[in-house]
């Protein structure tokens, strides 16, 4: 097992203004059966997480730690204005809607929407673990909001008898639903890496924060799911914020291949090798069910690695919108506020504004997990539709 220092490098004259960047920024997740060409593969979609999944229930809620999320250039590159996506496009749970064949999954506080073919209940900032663990902790004053991963749950078990009215037939629509647990759990560490803990103790937050998601998990099965994907954490080391608000002069702290921060790379495995084991768990006690885990991390880490090569030409590092510095991000001007400016292509970067990512790095971990080997067990057979953002995907 790696060593932890108990203290992540850190800049003194950033870290003090990172309560402010909470509060200005942070927390903004055609296919068919092989055997069955005329079908589609699933009926709805049911998403849960933070702002990687978010499709405007924060904005919904009125965004008022965030307030950028609300005006351009959010959602400038495909919807042409800001639908509380934490992005300049589409997300994930979009594109893998999209290769469906079904609607983009409107958000659960959107009024006069149908849910029939699915619905979305991520809140940008969520967390895996409940408001009182961070109260124990001191963190609690920093958090967005307390729409955690187990309300997110008790929202959908609110809605579900308008889905299906009897057991038989929330049986037969669950069994041709898939339910996508996350991305979860990121924001349990930021939060507190954001107030100042040390990566030793933020480590031995994750069996807690794992054993939330796998909770989550269970409970949408005995609740009538059967088929679950669950992502893992993302690259976190290469994320712009951290690389921002970490730097440190000692070359040893960066990963010479990618230029990302290793040990937050290693805290990152470690939370993915201890949800894996989790959802292995899960398999063996529910084998009706197909637990899918969804390997963001290899997905991502790809870009950081190769970024030309997925036409990010602008690298993986840098935000295409944000207030200057060597990495594009400065908490006083975070993308949306004054000061900050916004590149002419968002497709070139992977980075949207220091925290969040671009549609087109959206559209290839996507497609990664649709075609690619990033799921496990498969998701799906190799054809899917998506329009990948490289001429050659691997």
């Amino acid at each position: 097992m790696a060593s932890f220092p108990s203290q992540l490098p850190r800049s003194p004259s950033l870290l003090p203004k990172v309560s402010l960047l909470l509060l200005s920024l942070f927390s903004c997740g055609g296919l068919f059966d092989a055997d069955d060409s005329a079908s589609p593969r699933y009926a709805a979609i049911f998403s849960f997480g933070d702002s990687l999944a978010d499709t405007g229930n924060f904005l919904l809620s009125g965004a008022l730690p965030f307030p950028s999320i609300s005006r351009l250039p959010y959602g400038v590159t495909y919807f042409g204005r800001p639908t509380g996506r934490c992005s300049d496009g589409r997300l994930v749970v979009d594109f893998i809607a999209e290769a469906f064949g079904l609607p983009l999954l409107p958000p659960y506080l959107a009024q006069g929407q149908s849910f029939q073919q699915g619905v979305n209940f991520a809140f940008a900032g969520a967390t895996a673990l409940d408001t009182a663990f961070f109260e124990e902790r001191g963190i609690s004053d920093i958090l967005w909001s307390n729409s955690s991963l187990s309300v997110q749950l008790a929202w959908f078990e609110k809605l579900k008898p308008s889905l299906c009215g009897t057991p038989g037939e929330c049986n037969a629509f669950f069994n041709r639903s898939l339910f996508l647990v996350g991305e979860i759990g990121g924001n349990d560490y930021n939060y507190a890496f954001f107030k100042g803990k040390g990566l030793v103790e933020v480590r031995s937050y994750v069996p807690m924060v794992v054993q939330a998601i796998a909770n989550a998990t269970e409970k949408l099965i005995r609740l009538g799911a059967t088929e679950l994907m669950v992502p893992g954490n993302l690259p976190v080391g290469c994320s712009t914020l951290y690389l921002t608000l970490y730097g440190t002069p000692d070359k040893k702290d960066y990963d010479r291949r990618n230029g990302c921060l290793k040990q937050l790379n290693v805290f990152a495995k470690y939370h993915n090798a201890l949800l894996q084991r989790a959802l292995g768990k899960l398999r063996r006690r529910y084998q009706a069910a197909r637990i899918i885990y969804a390997d963001y991390y290899g997905a991502a880490i790809r870009f950081a690695h190769a970024p030309r090569h997925f036409g990010f030409v602008n690298g993986a590092l840098r935000a295409c919108c944000g207030g200057g510095g060597p990495y594009n991000f400065n908490v006083s001007a975070a993308c949306g506020h004054p000061g900050s400016t916004v590149c002419s292509d968002p497709s070139s970067y992977v980075a949207w504004d220091g925290i969040h990512l671009t549609e087109s790095a959206h559209r290839d971990i996507a497609t990664g997990l649709l075609e690619g080997p990033y799921t496990t067990p498969p998701l799906l057979p190799s054809t899917t539709g998506i329009p990948t953002h490289s001429s050659g995907l691997f």
